[in-house]
């Protein structure tokens, strides 16, 4: 036996109000007062009904959907970053679909055509970038594009990011200042702009101070990659005695090779700086010294660039760089002189 749906004019008669009134209690950020929102959900209630969210889009011209692109959920950071951008945009009445993308440009573009399809009011992308050809649909599809953690050389996005060349420079001056000579580097993705801004920070500031990077290395931002770019490493004539990784997700991975397979102390005759300061890099058995990326900043920047833009088209795109501290852990020696 099919079941009759309930409409909002079935609600207005046993709540005792306006078809409208419904519409507006059930419509996020529209004005009901408190009195008339207690009736309808009352009526709505004792009714069974549901507002057609699916319909109220194709009246308003809003699906009240933002669509969030990631590529890089093993790292322990974007997990909480994604709770956290997800919970700010659904107090705000948005609902996010998550979408899962390689970090190839190709893929990106993919997901992104197909997100578009959902009538989406405006795309995040975590740590991932688009194609121009791309970014031009979006643009003429009236969608707004706002990158999170990852920034490109293209005016039409706003970006947000930590400082990381700047964060990058804080490590530099940290393991000087801690008396290393031979201070190395793990790079992440050279695809990614975080990658890049951190190195660039990082490599330049030791020119300041007359030193260049005794051994650098790749890892991609990835695990596996990261254990055999410090089994390299490692395993030369000369090691460092301090190595720098772009993130605290291969940090760890280095860690675990330089004690575990290698038989090197940590941070007697090696110190390791991370980037991120993920939950994990606290915990005793890392106690990782790294740069913390200020998450809820980020991601209150992001959320109020996304929803600006969507209501203001005109809404000039932004490029914002939060700075991060450096967080002083034990795998580091620590000059006398930065302790106190």
């Amino acid at each position: 036996m099919e079941t009759k749906k309930i409409t909002s004019l079935e609600v207005a008669k046993l709540a005792g109000v306006s078809q409208s009134a419904v519409s507006r209690v059930f419509t996020p950020g529209a004005s009901a007062s408190k009195k008339t929102g207690e009736k309808v959900r009352k009526a709505a209630m004792e009714l069974g009904y549901r507002p057609n969210v699916l319909a109220r889009s194709l009246i308003t011209g809003r699906s009240r959907m933002i669509g969030l692109v990631v590529a890089h959920l093993d790292n322990y950071f974007y997990p909480e970053a994604l709770e956290l951008i997800s919970s700010a945009l659904q107090k705000k009445g948005y609902h996010v679909l998550v979408f899962m993308a390689s970090k190839t440009a190709g893929s990106i573009d993919d997901v992104v055509d197909e997100i578009l399809d959902y009538q989406v009011d405006g795309i995040i992308l975590a740590s991932v970038a688009m194609s121009s050809s791309l970014a031009s649909r979006c643009a003429s599809a009236g969608v707004p594009v706002i990158l999170f953690n990852r920034s490109q050389d293209d005016d039409r996005f706003s970006a947000i990011t930590s400082d990381n060349i700047l964060g990058g420079q804080k490590v530099a001056r940290f393991l000087i200042a801690g008396g290393h000579k031979r201070i190395a580097y793990i790079a992440g993705w050279e695809g990614a702009s975080t990658q890049r801004d951190r190195e660039t920070g990082f490599v330049e500031e030791l020119k300041q101070h007359g030193m260049s990077l005794h051994a650098r290395e790749v890892g991609n931002f990835i695990q596996d990659e990261a254990r055999q770019a410090a089994r390299k490493m490692f395993t030369a004539n000369e090691i460092p005695d301090a190595v720098f990784v772009a993130s605290d997700h291969m940090a760890f991975a280095v860690m675990d090779v330089l004690r575990s397979e290698i038989g090197l102390k940590i941070p007697e005759q090696v110190s390791v700086v991370g980037y991120d300061d993920v939950p994990v890099s606290s915990w005793p058995a890392y106690d990782l010294t790294t740069i913390r990326q200020p998450a809820n900043r980020m991601v209150a920047e992001t959320v109020s660039m996304i929803l600006e833009s969507i209501e203001n088209k005109k809404t000039k795109p932004r490029q914002i760089k939060i700075d991060g501290p450096l967080i002083m852990r034990g795998s580091t020696r620590i000059s006398t002189k930065l302790s106190k």
